[in-house]
């Protein structure tokens, strides 16, 4: 695995981890913390699409 591969897994690992704390907070009735972890679980799965190069289109009017 290269190194753009394993931080994409790191991101998703750690969305994971958040979503199944999530889940375990959820059945408790913790729907506060629940939440909050949701949007961190996500931010994670938003980072990890992020991973690898970049492509900047610039568009030129004329």
């Amino acid at each position: 695995m290269n190194t753009i591969q394993v931080k994409k897994q790191a991101f998703l690992k750690e969305a994971g981890y958040f979503f199944e704390t999530a889940s375990v907070h959820a059945n408790e009735g913790d729907l506060q913390t629940c939440a909050g972890l949701i949007l961190k679980a996500l931010d994670q799965e938003r980072r990890a699409g992020g991973v690898g190069p970049q492509v900047l289109h610039l568009i030129k009017t004329k």
